[in-house]
């Protein structure tokens, strides 16, 4: 299969560039609220305490985004999320232009967040499928996956020139992660609409317990939740912490922690363009395990790592470690999933996003207590354990073909 496949079909070029504005103005708001949070509270916990909001905040709101995503058109829900992530960094750039910003207005602005991408997230990826059809699934996943970390590899370092140049600073370069929201709206508004799975009333405690136990009941799915969830919610929760490493423990300045940023989406980008091309292979389980075993030791190697050097070589292998984990991992629940769960499932996916933000604040203060360095070697273990456990449990499991019968 071609690694471009899904790029031949128009609409998913247009979601895929959309995506494009999107992931910029997101990873540049990633690195823009860690450098505020370090600046205002120059503490480990402080930081941990933002992502733990965001994490509530996209585990509340996750679940109504996979009913939402299953019940409703999904451009239209899409638009709407998207505004909740326009309006959260232009509040911002207004507080710190007009140097009133505060450490709680970035607790607001992650509920605004995490909230709008518990809409947004199941829709954009249930969207693809519509698009490209199962066949192609896993190669539109990995493309996607692909605009994500191709923007890692330099957002965080335009946001840093950009923070670090005088004339320009903090509050002008939220503006400009705004204009790329606005620009991400304006592709999807041009997508077309078609009608939800499901029809009926909307039911959504019944429809989330429907979801809960359509994944409890199917091993293969079920597998690929609990592991994936164990690896965010411990090595993935790394990036919660860069700035104080770059900054704390290698005593270094801002735009070091967007090189150090941009190391790791250099090791993403590479692994997004071959995963693309393997993703629909019958390998992609046994890659997945190799790949998440693999992270997790990354994670740990950042925690032995001697100098910000060779951190920069183990964040590179990170990014591509997980890169390929997390694509595997959402095309295989997907494609084992049937079409009228397709939303749920890639909403209990992405509650793995909101573990990761809650478990950085009881990691943050793991790390106040024993130190940084040694809680991530913990976070890299707990993840490495969990993926070698699913790695010796799936040796029966055939992720099958027909989901039709999953139901």
């Amino acid at each position: 299969m071609s690694r471009f496949a899904a790029l031949k079909q128009r609409d998913f070029r247009t979601l895929w560039i959309g995506g494009l504005f999107s992931f910029m103005g997101v990873q540049m708001q990633f690195f823009l609220r860690g450098i505020l949070a370090w600046d205002l509270t120059e503490r480990a916990d402080a930081l941990g305490l933002v992502y733990f909001v965001l994490g509530v905040s996209l585990l509340v709101a996750t679940p109504l985004g996979g009913v939402a995503s299953d019940r409703f058109p999904k451009r239209t829900l899409m638009l709407a999320a998207q505004t909740g992530t326009v309006i959260a960094p232009l509040l911002l750039s207004i507080a710190v232009l007009t140097d009133v910003v505060a450490y709680w207005m970035l607790l607001a602005s992650a509920v605004l967040q995490g909230t709008s991408f518990g809409f947004f997230g199941p829709a954009r990826v249930a969207m693809a499928k519509d698009l490209v059809g199962r066949e192609n699934l896993g190669n539109a996943i990995g493309l996607q996956s692909l605009a994500m970390n191709g923007t890692r590899t330099f957002a965080p370092s335009l946001a840093g020139a950009l923070v670090g140049w005088s004339a320009f600073g903090i509050g002008p370069t939220y503006i400009v992660s705004t204009l790329l929201g606005v620009g991400a709206m304006t592709a999807t508004s041009m997508l077309p609409n078609p009608p939800p799975p499901l029809d009926g009333a909307v039911r959504p405690t019944a429809d989330i317990a429907d979801g809960i136990r359509y994944v409890r009941k199917t091993p293969e799915i079920r597998g690929v939740v609990a592991t994936t969830f164990a690896v965010l919610m411990f090595a993935f929760s790394y990036v919660s912490f860069v700035p104080a490493l770059v900054e704390g423990e290698f005593g270094l300045e801002e735009q070091h922690v967007g090189y150090f940023m941009s190391a790791g989406a250099i090791g993403a980008l590479v692994a997004g363009l071959w995963v693309a091309g393997v993703a629909d292979s019958p390998r992609a389980p046994a890659i997945m395990a190799v790949a998440g075993t693999l992270f997790g030791f990354a994670v740990m190697g950042m925690g032995l790592a001697p100098g910000y050097g060779v951190a920069l070589a183990v964040v590179a292998f990170a990014g591509a470690t997980t890169t390929t984990f997390q694509t595997l991992s959402n095309t295989l629940a997907l494609q084992a999933a049937a079409d009228e769960f397709g939303g749920r499932v890639q909403s209990i996916m992405q509650l793995g996003f909101a573990g990761f933000g809650m478990s950085a604040l009881p990691l943050g203060v793991l790390a106040e207590w024993i130190g940084l360095r040694p809680t991530l070697v913990i976070m890299g273990a707990v993840a490495a354990a969990a993926v070698g456990r699913w790695a010796l449990m799936t040796g029966a499991i055939q992720i099958r073909t027909n989901r039709s019968a999953n139901v």
